[in-house]
């Protein structure tokens, strides 16, 4: 009996030998990755810090400290995987200083947790799918901070008493419009209109809720066919009435290009950071516009309007059944 449990003895130690042995490779492998990460970390940063002093502000301990406690948050939304397969062309276009402070400081408020990967990109903005901290979807929208494209918004901006007293530099621009945007899509969503849920902004970084599935965005209005156009068509122009009527708004750039098609069939107006008050100097010809871009989609899906009678239905629509809602 004492040999048999000898045997077992040394069965026993062999074992935790293989297991100790299975143990330290696989510790020594993760110490190799982690390894890994850190070199290529160094060499990202040492890159970006070379690139013609773009980006020497990373050189100070604040920022790389600051860059380093989030960049694990944001690299999907640069190119999932190691660094090598970062998208350096966003990163340039979209991810400086400031931007970085924003997501940092959003992300250390518990506004966001991650930055997952990019939906839409346009002259202003780029719009990245990202998660809240309870892993919910949420649209990450961050304008553009470093190049001229705002120097066509002054008109949107200038006669709305909201913004008095601006500046012109093209970051306070940026900002402003930023505000502009959380602002008007709070004005629209209190009369019950379809737009996105604005859940939070700092600087030129706006977060909405988050209008698409696990892959991709809804698709514009522009880019599906509708069965049915008419009850969209309708549901449009009471849009419009409700903007102009109860919320004093006009949307100033109406179109299938910034409508989206839901998973209900149901349209969803977007991107409202141009429009303006009632009283603003332009309001009409923008209101004019807007209901014109709306009867040319209802003519190209073979609907009989006009636009005389579609202006008249804007302006003097019954919004009777239209109360405010309230908003979280």
């Amino acid at each position: 009996m004492k040999d048999l449990d000898d045997d077992w003895d040394e069965l026993a130690i062999n074992k935790n030998r293989r297991r100790l042995k299975k143990s330290k490779f696989k510790n020594s492998e993760h110490k190799k990755d982690a390894e890994f990460s850190r070199h290529e970390e160094r060499k990202f940063i040492e890159t970006l810090e070379s690139k013609s002093g773009k980006y020497s502000w990373m050189k100070e301990k604040r920022y790389k400290t600051m860059f380093r406690n989030i960049e694990d948050k944001i690299q999907g939304a640069m190119g999932k995987g190691p660094f090598e397969w970062v998208d350096r062309r966003v990163f340039d276009q979209v991810f400086d200083r400031l931007t970085l402070m924003s997501l940092y400081k959003l992300m250390k408020n518990g506004v966001i947790d991650t930055l997952d990967f990019p939906v839409a990109r346009g002259k202003e903005a780029h719009v990245f799918h990202g998660s809240d901290i309870d892993g919910n979807p949420v649209a990450v929208k961050i304008f553009h901070t470093s190049n001229a494209v705002f120097k066509n918004l002054m008109q949107y901006i200038e006669g709305d008493p909201r913004f008095t007293g601006l500046r012109r530099r093209h970051r306070d621009l940026v900002d402003i419009w930023v505000r502009k945007e959380q602002r008007n899509l709070t004005r629209l969503a209190k009369w019950g209109l379809r737009v996105p849920k604005p859940l939070g902004l700092h600087k030129n970084v706006l977060v909405m809720e988050y209008l698409g599935d696990e892959t991709s965005p809804f698709p514009k209005l522009r880019e599906v066919r509708v069965e049915d156009p008419q009850p969209v068509y309708d549901e449009l122009l009471e849009f419009l009435a409700v903007s102009w009527q109860k919320a004093s708004l006009v949307h100033g750039d109406f179109s299938p290009f910034n409508i989206l098609w839901n998973d209900e069939n149901k349209p969803v107006v977007i991107d409202v950071g141009q429009a303006v008050i009632q009283s603003h100097p332009k309001a009409q010809d923008f209101l004019i516009r807007d209901v014109t871009r709306l009867v040319e989609w209802g003519q190209k899906n073979n609907l009989e309007v006009d636009l005389a009678e579609a202006m008249f239905d804007v302006l003097n629509m019954d919004l009777s059944h239209v109360v405010e809602v309230a908003i979280d």
